[in-house]
């Protein structure tokens, strides 16, 4: 059950746009990752932006040279969810650019937490320790509703699995 961003995506031509100011092409696989990732506003690994693509669009080396890329660029944020998969989701300018995750152990499905709870943990934290500028990355596992009825609890050493529950 993903949840998407409640808010406009940015327009392609924007991104596009921040390509070039970086002196990088816009070529057609670039563009039709940043047009999934524009829709597909949850993480999703290279494999799972590969089979969304039309097929010919981009083939799987060109992806994850273009994700390393956009990753560099700063456009793309990588997230590890703990099973071995890198996760891409897009980097937006706008309030919604820090948010949490909270992860079904069973079957992957992620659901985006939009209240971020920490601010004043970060700042008693920083002050403690004499830090400034101190940030977190904060993501939740759990089971989903679709999950519990069949009785699955999975811990940490079955997450790699991450296929539907039937296991």
């Amino acid at each position: 059950m993903k949840k998407p961003h409640s808010h406009a995506a940015e327009p392609l031509a924007d991104l596009t746009s921040r390509l070039r100011q970086k002196s990088q092409r816009v070529t057609a696989p670039r563009q039709a990752i940043l047009a999934l990732l524009r829709e597909h506003r949850h993480p999703m690994t290279n494999k799972e932006i590969h089979a969304a693509l039309a097929k010919g669009d981009c083939d799987l080396a060109t992806l994850y040279r273009s994700m390393h890329l956009l990753e560099g660029m700063g456009m793309v944020k990588r997230f590890d969810f703990g099973d071995g998969a890198a996760r891409f989701e897009l980097v937006t300018g706008d309030a919604h650019a820090h948010h949490h995750h909270l992860v079904c152990t069973c079957c992957a499905d992620i659901v985006e937490i939009d209240d971020c709870f920490a601010a004043e943990l970060e700042a008693r934290v920083a002050a403690a320790h004499g830090f400034k500028t101190v940030t977190h990355k904060l993501e939740f596992f759990g089971v989903c509703p679709d999950c519990q009825p069949a009785g699955h609890s999975h811990d940490k050493a079955k997450r790699s699995r991450r296929k539907p529950c039937g296991c």
